[in-house]
């Protein structure tokens, strides 16, 4: 290969520090469309799949543009990034595992919109409650746990979800992914939700009045 023309993967390589096995994830569509982001490959990560992810941007649609992402339980950081390159104003991610933290901070870095993100290492259910977000734009909310949350700590994510409820401007929307061991008539009634299966995902989307 000629050195001018270095391989992407490199790039990734060295900055997540793992081998060429580290499997890919790439933006979907808006302004970095096709662009990869690094994915060490960990299970505990799990990001949602490129075909789940673009058909959760389908139904939203627009509803990226002008609004404030925040992703929880981030992984890789995909679905906030995506946002962002669909129109978000900006992003704030949680992410409790700090060397997956580091790694969507190098995102942000390759995408070049580090000054539009926030990146908090810390435990979701103890850190979201009380934090503060800027700006009064609506929120757009993904909720993508371990699936196993829904079942060993089922009533914290209930509760998790309905304090960002109660705390959104209007015309907020919310995506939450699940799997179908979840019943997801639990969600909370204050907005009615679009359930969509994409197995083993099952997603559902509330928008806020």
């Amino acid at each position: 290969m000629a050195r001018a023309r270095k391989n992407p993967a490199d790039t990734h390589d060295r900055l997540s520090g793992v081998g060429a096995a580290a499997e890919s994830v790439r933006i979907i569509g808006g302004e970095f469309r096709g662009r990869k982001l690094i994915y060490t490959g960990d299970l505990r990560t799990r990001p949602m799949k490129d075909r789940v992810r673009e058909a959760v941007f389908n139904l939203i649609g627009t509803d990226a543009a002008g609004r404030q992402a925040i992703d929880l339980f981030a992984g890789t950081g995909a679905l906030g990034l995506e946002a962002l390159s669909r129109g978000a104003t900006r992003a704030t991610f949680y992410e409790q595992h700090f060397p997956t933290a580091r790694v969507i901070r190098q995102n942000a870095a390759l995408l070049g919109v580090t000054e539009r993100t926030l990146v908090e290492s810390g435990n979701v259910f103890l850190w979201v409650p009380h934090a503060k977000f800027e700006g009064d734009q609506p929120w757009l909310v993904f909720c993508s746990p371990p699936y196993a949350f829904y079942l060993e700590r089922q009533q914290d994510m209930l509760t998790l979800i309905q304090s960002l409820i109660d705390r959104s401007p209007p015309g907020s929307v919310f995506v939450v992914e699940f799997d179908a061991r979840f019943n997801s008539e639990l969600l909370p009634e204050s907005l009615s939700w679009d359930v969509r299966q994409y197995l083993p995902a099952v997603i559902a989307i509330g928008r806020k009045p």
